[in-house]
């Protein structure tokens, strides 16, 4: 529906000059090399900032307009707006994909939020802890090649929140961990370091705790908020939909909804990331094609032994990898069905008068 901007890479104009309000949707260099001076002339960039089943959402420099649906754009895509034929907007190449397996037993990629620049994952100091879900979270960053960042949310309620922000900060090196008080008012200051202006920062976690809360904080929005159920700590779901707020004098700022479930698919290189230290070792197996058991000479049993790894760590690893197989796997056959299935009805169509 929306047509792929790579015929126009490669004849790009100097940058156009700075927009406050392009500014304020996260417009960067990288979107501003992909024009030349006749598309901007015509069309217009603008930032796709919700996704509806009746459309999508657009805001522009002077714009304000609805483009109409489509499943290949997603929150974050900055678009070339075609005015005389919105249908025909061209999507800019993207900086970021963050994408899932949509939940159910049907088997499809959902389009998550496009150009994210940083993504704080967000837990609380509870029982919605937990170790395997922030790894699926940075996995999925990770190969998206967006900078994740762990915050943990009520701190001010834990017994032990140093305990939680330990465990946190253990997962990968390359992760910041944060435990704050989301209703507190040092909330921007705490993030500065990410939530700078021209950037586009999004809140991804379970429910109730404390996304809409800290979207709050950094935009001055007034999203409603609830707090958690006190038998088991799950959230009530408050924000019902994806959107990017824009910010005077920061980020553009992207509130999500819970995700009660979050499958992994094609994010092979980031999981390699997540679990370096697993693959370093692996290197190091007298065999190959160890599968780290009961082989002789294994590297990773060794260091299990050694107590330098922890061998919950390699279940995680190993059902991580093990799942994103069986998602790519099943995605791909069920494509190839699809495609199959309209090669024959197209077949099917093509004949039909002949039978006359």
């Amino acid at each position: 529906m929306t047509r792929d901007y790579s015929q126009f890479l490669g004849t790009a104009a100097p940058n156009p000059a700075p927009r406050t309000r392009l500014t304020q949707l996260g417009w960067q260099g990288f979107f501003a090399s992909q024009l030349d001076a006749d598309a901007l002339s015509t069309t217009p960039p603008v930032r796709v900032t919700e996704v509806h089943r009746s459309g999508l959402v657009c805001i522009g420099e002077t714009l304000d307009v609805e483009v109409p649906p489509d499943d290949d754009l997603t929150v974050g895509d900055w678009l070339l707006y075609d005015a005389e034929h919105p249908k025909n907007s061209v999507r800019l190449a993207r900086k970021s994909l963050i994408q899932r397996v949509a939940a159910g037993r049907l088997k499809y990629l959902q389009l998550i939020a496009a150009n994210v620049d940083t993504v704080f994952i967000v837990t609380s100091a509870n029982a919605d802890f937990n170790i395997a879900r922030l790894e699926r979270y940075i996995a999925l960053c990770f190969e998206a090649e967006v900078e994740p960042v762990i915050l943990i949310t009520k701190s001010d309620l834990a017994a032990d929140a140093d305990a939680y922000l330990a465990r946190a900060a253990a997962i990968s090196d390359r992760v910041p961990a944060l435990a704050l008080n989301a209703k507190a008012d040092d909330v921007k200051a705490r993030l500065a370091n990410w939530a700078k202006p021209g950037r586009t920062v999004a809140f991804l976690g379970s429910s109730g705790v404390g996304k809409s809360t800290l979207t709050n904080a950094l935009a001055d929005t007034t999203l409603d908020t609830q707090g958690v159920r006190e038998d088991d700590a799950k959230g009530r779901h408050t924000t019902r939909h994806r959107q990017l707020y824009l910010t005077k004098d920061g980020p553009a700022v992207l509130d999500t909804p819970g995700m009660r479930e979050l499958q992994l698919t094609d994010v092979g290189a980031g999981i390699s990331e997540l679990f370096e230290d697993i693959e370093g070792l692996a290197t190091r197996c007298k065999f190959r094609d160890c599968a780290h058991e009961s082989e002789p000479g294994c590297a990773v049993q060794a260091a299990i032994a050694a107590d330098t790894l922890d061998p919950t760590r390699l279940d995680r690893f190993r059902k991580l990898a093990a799942e994103e197989i069986h998602n790519r796997e099943s995605i791909a056959e069920k494509r190839a069905r699809e495609k199959g299935f309209a090669k024959h009805v197209k077949r099917i169509a093509k004949e039909k008068p002949n039978r006359r």
